[in-house]
Parts: structure tokens; sequence; C-alpha cells
């Protein structure tokens, strides 16, 4: 008998079934590998709560596993009777009928009971791998942008999805394995007790005392072997999703061999763990297999004996067989069992402990909603740094009065972009204040702030689904009329009529199948859609072409009409109109005024200016 690499398996079904690979929640980072180990079982009661839902379905399901584990050890009871009333020295006058239904009686209903406990219980598992699966991804939507920027998206989703099969595991095996397992163990135990002498259940208890311990002792040491495993695919994943989103980067260079061999770098070193964890398996299975079969034979043995001496019948001989292999075939699997729970725990913890990853930004008890009307927008000595050593924003005080328009011009690096993001409350000001409608963020709800922003992005990246979801997507509510006005405002429509599948065109994964300037215009009809109070546009134009430029602009300053607006722009074309324009320098607003009078201060906006004037002429 062999220790069987393979999916959970209900406790009635004795045959193998096909191999599955073994899992733990490594994450892509290498540095996990470091972290101090944690006691798994601390997730089981985390998981209590998402069953209690169901504590009468459970309840139910657990009396069908008695009842089928009592069938069970019934079926060698009743052999041996049938047994012993075919023995020629104890034959009756008639064929046992009645011993040999209620022998078939009780084998049917050992399945019988054991499937209608799995299909009472599969609707626990996955009601709880929904539910658990469903707070995990609300809360990464919940975690801040910092956390997302230096997480691995790979790594995340392969902890996701490792952390909700482990809850199946968990449950499959726990439920009906270990459960069922132990409650054989006592049963057969007791049978060996009152049936047999002392020497049966002796050796019984020692080689499943020895059994037992013996498998749990490989099986933590293959554990190490395989978490490192695991870790090392976790890393493979991540390098290899990282390398396909960046499709056309690798193209433009010409480095699919690149690709190809840091993959491979990563899968060899995965498959040297993976070879040594496999070849540890025969290890345990030869220890095993040893235990097992010393065991069977002095039973076999002293049953044999018995039946020489007449002390025992030949039914006592088969009942003995019959109930040694109906306790071991479970058994067998104890090494797999206890491997997959441990493994099953390492991933659950690795996804609740995403739950456990602290909101950077989260709202105040006391938070409240906007307040109606029109907002205005200032900037309170704000200062700001991603990290400690690097100071993005210093001092920086502006103010967008409600229904006006404010741009910002600099150079790349001069914190432009941050103040769409600190905007948003992507993240929380180092110093200072940002105040919407005169409310500190910090005092806002976060849902209610951003319901009131809508972005045009500089780098769009849409949904890998239609085109009318993607403009959708700035209200869902909004009917497919609406959908299309906006598309016609952001000077899409046209285009995306003379598509072969209209709006149900597909868009490919980031948008790829689009052009940056239909990228962008869809974005921009995601915007109008939304219908913000106030609306930033951080460099919407950048991808489109002059002409282009100049009718979508013209849209662009109908919808920013009467709505507070910030613009971060690079082409100070586009801007000319401003009430009020900040140039940006190191992190500090070094200019502000309007075009005309940032002209006539002959300052570091005047030279820009000069420059992409010289640019067009030039063009």
């Amino acid at each position: 008998m062999q220790d069987i690499e393979s999916r959970p398996m209900s406790a009635h079904h004795h045959a193998t079934t096909s191999p599955a690979p073994e899992t733990t929640g490594a994450n892509a980072k290498s540095s996990h590998a470091q972290e101090p180990r944690r006691n798994e079982w601390r997730v089981v009661p985390l998981l209590l709560p998402y069953l209690w839902e169901y504590r009468t379905r459970v309840s139910v399901a657990l009396l069908f596993l008695v009842i089928a584990k009592l069938s069970n050890v019934g079926v060698p009871l009743m052999l041996k009777e049938v047994v012993d009333a075919l023995d020629p020295k104890l034959a009756l006058a008639a064929l046992p009928l009645g011993v040999l239904a209620a022998y078939g009686l009780l084998r049917f209903s050992s399945t019988l009971f054991a499937e209608l406990r799995d299909i009472l219980f599969v609707k626990v598992t996955q009601r709880a791998i929904r539910r658990v699966a469903l707070a995990v991804f609300r809360h990464l939507h919940g975690l801040s942008l910092r956390f997302h920027l230096e997480r691995q998206t790979g790594g995340v989703s392969r902890d996701i999805e490792r952390g909700t099969r482990g809850i199946s595991t968990l449950l499959s095996y726990m439920l009906f394995s270990i459960l069922p397992v132990v409650l054989e163990f006592f049963l057969v135990a007791a049978v060996l007790v009152t049936r047999f002498d002392w020497r049966f259940p002796a050796v019984t208890f020692v080689a499943v005392g020895l059994y037992i311990a013996f498998t749990i002792a490989i099986t933590e040491w293959r554990i190490g072997i395989r978490r490192r495993a695991n870790e090392l695919d976790s890393r493979a994943n991540s390098r290899a999703i990282d390398s396909l989103l960046n499709y056309e980067t690798v193209k433009y260079f010409n480095n699919e061999e690149f690709e190809a061999g840091r993959y491979d770098h990563s899968l060899q070193r995965y498959e040297g763990a993976a070879v040594k964890s496999e070849s540890s398996l025969g290890l345990l299975n030869i220890g095993q297999s040893c235990i097992i079969a010393a065991a069977v034979t002095l039973l076999m043995l002293l049953a044999a004996q018995g039946v020489i001496d007449e002390t025992l019948t030949l039914g006592d001989l088969v009942l003995v067989n019959a109930l040694l292999i109906q306790l071991y075939i479970p058994l067998n699997h104890l090494g797999m069992v206890y491997r997959e729970i441990k493994q099953s725990l390492i991933d659950m913890d690795r996804m609740f402990r995403l739950l456990e990853e602290n909101r950077e930004i989260a709202d105040d008890p006391a938070a409240r909603d906007l307040p109606p009307g029109p907002l205005a927008v200032r900037f309170a000595e704000v200062d700001f740094s991603y990290e400690a050593r690097r100071r993005i924003l210093q001092q920086v005080a502006f103010e967008v009065p409600a229904g006006a328009k404010v741009a910002v011009v600099g150079p790349s690096g001069s914190g432009k972009s941050t103040l769409a993001r600190l905007l948003f409350r992507f993240y929380d000001v180092s110093g200072g204040s940002v105040l919407v409608g005169d409310c500190d963020l910090r005092t806002l709800r976060q849902s209610s702030l951003r319901s009131a922003i809508g972005i045009v992005p500089q780098d769009t990246v849409l949904f890998n689904d239609t085109i009318l979801y993607n403009i959708h997507y700035g209200r869902p509510s909004a009917t497919q009329e609406e959908v299309i006005e906006a598309a016609k405002a952001a000077q899409i429509h046209d285009f995306i009529s003379r598509l072969p599948d209209g709006y149900q065109a597909q868009v490919g994964e980031r948008g790829l199948k689009l052009s940056g300037g239909e990228k962008q215009r869809v974005a921009i009809a995601r915007a109008i859609l939304k219908n913000p109070r106030i609306l930033i546009f951080d460099e919407a134009t950048s991808a489109l072409d002059s002409e282009t430029e100049k009718s979508i602009q013209a849209e662009l300053d109908r919808i920013a009409r009467g709505r507070t607006t910030l613009v971060i722009a690079h082409r100070l074309s586009t801007i000319m109109d401003a009430d009020q324009i900040l140039v940006m320098d190191g992190g500090c607003i070094v200019e502000r005024g309007s075009h005309d009078a940032l002209l006539a201060a002959e300052g570091q906006y005047a030279q820009m200016w000069a420059l992409q004037q010289r640019e067009k002429q030039l063009s």
C-alpha cells in the first residue's frame, strides 16, 4: 500500500484518483520564505463563521457519516456470518438468505449514506469558498495603491486561488477522511476487543501508532521541501504573467528568447525542488507498506493459529482480514491527507493574511458624505512622500474654485500626476491637507469622494471586454442610449459604428486592439458618462493627433463648463483658457497666473511656451 498523491476522496472510495499538484501559500516574493513560521491551525477559527450559516446541514451530514461508518463496519461482521453459515462443520440446512440480504443491504447503505453526506455538504463548501473569496476580493480593492504597486498580480492571484482551493481541501479531508478514519478505527477496535483476545487489538494499536508517527514525521519533512517548490512555482507564474502583460514591449525589443530563458530558469529551479519532493514520497511509501505488511502478517498468523486450535472459525479469519483491509485502506491515505491538510492550512493562512493587510487608507468611523452642489478643491500647504527618503510635493498650496478650471504644467517628475492621486485619496498627505467642498478628505467617505470625481488618465487601461462595457463602466446604471451619447461627445461613436461588431467589439487585454487615441477617447466617453462634479484631465489628449485633439478639446471644454476642473497638461496650447495655470518644478509651485500673465513674466512657463511653438513650426 502506498501514500497516494490525489485529490480529496470520500472515505468510502477506495480507488486511487489521478494525481494533483500539492500547493502551499507561498508568495511570489522570496522574502516570504524567511518569514517566521506561524501556527497554521489559527485559520480554522477564522473559517468557522463562514460555516455557521449551514450548521443544520453540517449536523445532518455528520449523522449520515456515522451511519455510513456503522454500515461499513457491519459488512465484515455479516461476511463472517455468511462464511460460518457455509462452513461444512457449521453448515445450516438452507442457504442463509437473510444473512446475505443483510450483507447486501449494509454494503449498499455504506455507499448510500456516504453519497448523501457528500451531496448535503457540497453546498456548505462552495458557499464558504464563495464568501471567503469575495471578502478577500473586496479587501484587496480596499487596500492602498501602494500595496498594489508593490505586489505582483500573479503572486496575489495564486495566493487567492490556492487559498480558496485550500478551503475545499480542508473541509473535504477533515470531515470526509480524518473523522471517518477515526470513527472507523474505534469501531474496528471495539470489534477486536469484544470478539478476540488481547493480542489482536494490541498488534493493531501498536501498528496504527507506529504508522501515524512515521507518516507525520516524514510528511513534516516533505512539507518543507514542498513549500520551497511552491515558492518557486509562484515566482515562475508571476514572471510569466508579467511577461505576457508586457507582450508589446517584449516584441519591441525582440526579447522572446530572453523572456523564455528567464521563465525556464524559474521552471528549472522548481523542477529540482519538485523532483526532490516526489523522490521523498518513495521513502514514505516504503515505510508505510513495511508497517502495514508486518501488522497484517502477524494478525493473520494469530487468526490462522486460532482456526487450527479451533478457538476461531473460518469466519473469524475472514473477519480479521476484512476489518484490517477496511481500516488500512483509508489509513493508507493518512500521509497524503495530513500533508494536504497542512498545506491547505498554509494556503488559507496566506490568503487570510491578505485580509489582515492594513488598509493604509481607511474611512474614519465618523466619515461623512460630500455636501451637494458645486465643489471647490483646495490644497493647503501639502507635503507628500511615497517614501521617507524621496519627497514629491513640498508646501503645495492652491485652490480650484467651484466651477473653475485650473491647469498644472511642468517637467516630468515634478509631481503633477501625484496631485490627482492625492485628490482621489489613493494616499494620505504627509503634511497639510486636501479639501473638497471645505471638507478634509480624511473626514469623507471614500466612496462619496470618488463618485464625485471623474478622470481621463494619461495611460488609459481598458478591461478585456467590449467597448460598450468599458464606456458603461463610468456609470453601470446608465442606459445604452446614454452610453452612445457619451461616445458621440467623445468623438468615437462613428469609429465604433464602423466596426463589424460595433459596441460589442472586444478591446483585448488592456485595450491592445485599439490605438492610443481610440483608447483615450473611450476613457473620455467613460468620464463623460460618469457626469462628475469634479473633472481631472491628466494629459487627456496626449495620445491624439493634432486634428483629433482640436475636436476633442472643444468637447472637453464643453463638458468641463460649470464643473470644477483640474487639468494636468503637457501641451500648453490646450490650457490657454484656464482660469489659473500652475507651473511645478521639483515638487513646488514656482509660477502661477493666467496664460498672458505668465508669458509676460518671461519665466519658466514662457520658456516652455516658446520651445513648444518652435517645435510646432518645425513639425
